[in-house]
């Protein structure tokens, strides 16, 4: 199994490596210390040797930081997070609602006194500093790059890792390698730009058609490159990864330690991310009086703007992912039954993680799951990243809401999926609030826009019937989704704060929820795809988009409230089940088809 259920930190752990944090900033003449979740990469996930915000706080989720000062720790993390941050961690670490506490208001308001700040440079964007920086102008506090502290005091830190890399199918990726770096080479040389350098492992393989196990979850191998203004690449990366590849001519493999050098002898401007890249890269190429040019990464938009063989094998993908999911669903169902017969049935949380990866693993096409599932029951389900492990694993019971969050890692589409199950007969509030929630879904999903439109202009469809019943949730609506690469995937969202225009192309997920917390969690997620949209009748001249539904398998009906539904909602859910029966149905064992066909029953 991909899925492990041990607890990889520990609350008690936390405070004697606060102190010996500590008394290195004492050494050192500082009054507080930074430590971010981000590695040199910038990248959500990151390998084991760079966890070092969970080594010291224990806090395990994907975003946040922390402000370790001589009296106080703060972690600032966002909503999804805060019921998880207070599960976690010592007392000693105190959560801090970010991004509503802004880190440099904290400062001001814990250091009246002023003083320097450690942070590690590599491990922070511009855009970072620079924020931080302005919100402390005026007051006697700094910023003082230093070496990383963490590093000093954890004694037993993992060795980086050291998968190797492996080509990527030019038949799956729609476009070569080549053709690619000549892309992206046009675009530096209309910007008059020498070189662009990218530090996010997916650009590195999106552009050069690999992809590496550096990361538990995401098919990525680590390291730096360097494009040229006439599609050069030189790639850094150690030897061993890239042993077993075969290169054009186009590409120059060094090892990752010149990368430093080879930074400071590259003729300017040079293109750079100002949020993702890390603010070392800036300091060293500015000291070597190197011009740098602030753009976005160049591989981003092209990435998330699937070709047309990615967004085939995404279909394919989720046909496979949508079979898998329906025997897991009827194995729940069953187990359901059992249940609610005899309420000692055994049928725990990590029973059900370790069923739904099985029947993945089943297709025979399996390379990994797309992250840790989520499989909640009850008040667990109202932690809305919850990874249940052996200390939490929970028994189910009769009127259960199971929130089961997946997906599975394809060699041709990522797969991410949330389905709430009701486990018997549950309380009327909780099918008003999931009828809410599958109302929100269902916006998003028949929504129709103009070219132009962004995330954020759509995120209110989604929350709307759940406003109206005086809820609404902690996070985003949707995120990108990449082709065999990070189930997390920029610039494209769905979110009020999102600015990026959807194209066709993109890959997104559509996961509105509703949490109460100590009592139970919903969230709905089908993964949907930009496509262009007829013009609405009598509708303006003008180029319309909608999505396309990827993501196939039934939802429980039997948490709907039908008369909550309008006929419109109705007709969707009705012709999305019938679509999920006539294309899963197929492609699924015998018992899991004839449960399909109930499930998928019309509501009327």
């Amino acid at each position: 199994m991909f899925q492990t259920y041990t607890a990889s930190t520990s609350p008690q752990d936390g405070p004697p490596r606060l102190a010996a944090l500590r008394d290195r900033l004492q050494a050192l003449g500082l009054v507080g210390y930074l430590q971010p979740r981000a590695d040199v990469h910038q990248g959500e996930y990151v390998a084991a040797c760079d966890e070092r915000l969970a080594w010291l706080t224990g806090f395990t989720g994907s975003a946040g930081f922390c402000i370790v000062l001589p009296d106080r720790a703060g972690l600032f993390v966002d909503g999804r997070y805060r019921l998880q941050a207070r599960l976690q961690c010592a007392p000693d670490f105190t959560p801090v609602n970010w991004p509503e506490t802004k880190p440099a208001d904290w400062l001001r308001d814990a250091c009246p006194k002023g003083g320097d700040i450690g942070y590690d440079p590599w491990l922070h964007t511009p855009d970072e500093i620079e924020a931080l920086e302005a919100g402390l102008k005026g007051s006697a506090i700094t910023l003082r790059a230093v070496e990383n502290q963490i590093d000093l005091i954890w004694t037993d830190r993992p060795s980086p890792p050291m998968a190797p890399a492996r080509a990527y199918p030019e038949e799956l990726a729609g476009l070569s390698s080549r053709a690619k770096r000549e892309m992206l080479a046009e675009v530096l040389r209309k910007a008059g730009q020498r070189a662009t350098v990218l530090t996010q492992p997916e650009s590195l393989c999106w552009l050069l058609n690999i992809r590496g196990g550096d990361l538990a979850r995401v098919p990525v191998m680590q390291g730096f490159a360097i494009l040229h203004d006439d599609a050069r690449v030189d790639l850094f990366a150690d030897p061993a990864k890239t042993a077993a590849l075969a290169w054009d001519g186009g590409v120059h493999l060094h090892p990752r330690a010149g990368f430093v050098a080879a930074l400071q002898r590259l003729a300017g401007p040079v293109r750079l991310d100002k949020g993702t890249v890390p603010a070392q890269i800036v300091s060293l190429l500015r000291t070597s009086g190197i011009s740098v040019a602030f753009a976005q990464d160049p591989c981003m938009m092209p990435k998330a703007c699937k070709t047309q063989a990615e967004l085939a094998g995404a279909r394919a993908a989720h046909l496979r992912d949508g079979a898998a999911m329906v025997e897991f669903l009827c194995w729940l169902d069953g187990e359901a039954a059992k249940l609610l017969a005899n309420p000692a049935h055994p049928l725990t949380e990590i029973d059900i993680a370790r069923k739904v990866e099985a029947c993945r693993r089943a297709t025979g096409a399996l390379e990994d799951i797309s992250f840790d599932t989520i499989a909640g029951s009850g008040p667990n389900g109202a932690i809305v990243h919850y990874r249940v492990s052996e200390g939490t694993n929970r028994q189910l019971c009769p009127g259960d809401l199971m929130l089961v969050d997946s997906g599975g890692q394809y060699l041709d589409g990522t797969t991410d999926i949330t389905r709430t199950i009701a486990i018997g007969p549950v309380a009327a509030r909780a099918q008003e609030c999931f009828s809410r929630v599958l109302q929100g879904m269902i916006a998003l999903s028949r929504a129709r826009f103009p070219r132009g439109v962004a995330g954020g202009h759509l995120d209110a469809l989604a929350r709307y019937p759940l406003w109206l019943d005086g809820l609404d949730y902690d996070h985003g609506t949707g995120h990108g989704v990449g082709a065999f690469l990070s189930v997390h995937e920029g610039p494209q969202r769905l979110s009020r704060i999102s600015t990026v225009a959807l194209v066709p192309g993109m890959i997104l997920s559509n996961e509105p929820g509703y949490y109460a917390e100590g009592a139970f969690g919903i969230r709905l997620e089908n993964l949907v795809a930009v496509r262009e949209g007829a013009r609405p009748k009598g509708g303006d001249v003008r180029d319309w988009l909608e999505f396309e539904t990827l993501t196939l398998a039934p939802i429980d009906r039997a948490l709907v409230r039908a008369d909550l539904l309008s006929g419109a909602e109705r007709d969707w859910l009705n012709a999305y089940h019938a679509r999920v029966l006539a294309e899963v149905g197929p492609l699924v064992s015998e018992g899991a088809r004839a449960w399909l066909q109930r499930a998928c029953a019309p509501i009327l």
